[in-house]
């Protein structure tokens, strides 16, 4: 039996690609540069033909992206190697304040005919919202996440323009 082989493209400057970023626009060269941008998000990205890379140097550290010839890898921060450290203290942080004002709220409970002797119950959930959105933020942050493009392109999509 034959050992078929996957046909990838490799990355070249003639090319048009996804856009990393926006994942809606296209990204083609740039004329008179070593630059690729996206007709969508009008992101900005330098190129590395030999390691089959672009980069994006409009924040820092930038951001990498991999071309494995069919779509990018995950981004990657310049010189910044994320572990499970980081992932178990993003869920500590969610979980830890939350438990401990739900084990409080459990534990000592308001007379149930007292007024607001609901607070304590909305307490812990806002403390685990608003917890996980301090995360969430963060993460769109350090990814340069465009969610005003995602939005937009969402809304061309729904409204077929």
């Amino acid at each position: 039996m034959p050992i078929s082989k996957i046909l990838t493209t490799s990355f070249n400057y003639q090319g048009v690609y996804p856009c990393p970023v926006c994942r809606v626009g296209k990204i083609r060269h740039m004329p008179l540069m070593e630059a690729m941008s996206c007709d969508f998000c009008q992101q900005i990205f330098t190129i590395n033909i030999e390691q089959q890379q672009i980069k994006m140097p409009s924040r820092q550290p930038p951001l990498i992206w991999h071309w494995n010839g069919f779509h990018w890898t995950e981004a990657q921060i310049e010189g910044v190697e994320f572990g499970w450290g980081y992932v178990i203290a993003a869920v500590a942080f969610v979980l830890l304040p939350t438990s401990l004002i739900g084990i409080v709220a459990y534990n000592f409970p308001p007379h149930p005919e007292t007024p607001l002797s609901w607070v304590p119950y909305i307490w812990t959930i806002l403390t685990f919202l608003s917890h996980l959105a301090i995360i969430l933020w963060l993460f769109i942050e350090v990814y340069q996440i465009p969610v005003r493009a995602y939005w937009r392109a969402l809304q061309q999509r729904l409204l077929g323009h």
